[in-house]
């Protein structure tokens, strides 16, 4: 069996950074777009993928363009969708609602969003699709999903660790395997 490298980037800061972004297309910051260069100066790829939102595709363009590569954009790594509280600042979400979210994201997502169980069905979906050493640029969420998916971990698990903007996850990943993944390294500093 086959492994392959999976570095899952999360895309930089946004203009507005603190809300609950989800499916709203809000684009990047230039010092953002700057920090996930850096970050992939040190990463080995054959393909560049990315979420079809601004935040992700940008800095993905920028980082595929200096390797002679085309990204490669598709929908399915899109963050969670946040429904009516999509670009809200979680303090304007009422307590317990998000409350009950984080607790269990399948039984309360938010107002007309998207459950986990969907956004790690799709994510996976995703996944399904890379066979060679990949850097996915995506969302806090579908990183959080992807790691789900390959780990086995539930929404707590993959809550549990830190994932700021410009993060860099890799992973080897084993298609077909029962443990399909492997966390190899967390880099959340700055570049």
């Amino acid at each position: 069996m086959t492994s392959f490298m999976l570095h899952l980037m999360r895309h930089g800061a946004p203009q507005r950074p603190g809300l609950m972004l989800g499916h709203l297309d809000e684009p990047p910051l230039a010092c953002g777009i700057t920090a996930c260069l850096e970050r992939a100066r040190a990463v080995a790829c054959k393909q560049v993928r990315c979420s079809d939102l601004a935040r992700s595709w940008l800095p993905a363009r920028e980082i595929s363009a200096q390797r002679g590569l085309a990204a490669q954009i598709d929908p399915r790594w899109r963050e969670l969708d946040f429904g009516a509280w999509d670009g809200q600042p979680p303090q304007q979400v009422h307590g317990d609602a998000l409350a009950r979210f984080w607790d269990d994201p399948d039984a309360y997502p938010p107002p007309q969003g998207e459950t986990w169980s969907a956004l790690v069905s799709r994510v996976g979906e995703a996944l399904a699709d890379i066979r060679d050493n990949c850097l996915v640029v995506a969302h806090g969420g579908s990183i959080r999903a992807a790691v789900s998916c390959l780990t086995g971990l539930d929404h707590r698990g993959v809550w549990a660790f830190d994932l700021p903007y410009g993060a860099l996850l890799s992973l080897r990943v084993w298609p077909g395997s029962k443990s399909a993944g492997q966390i190899i390294s967390l880099e959340t500093t700055a570049p």
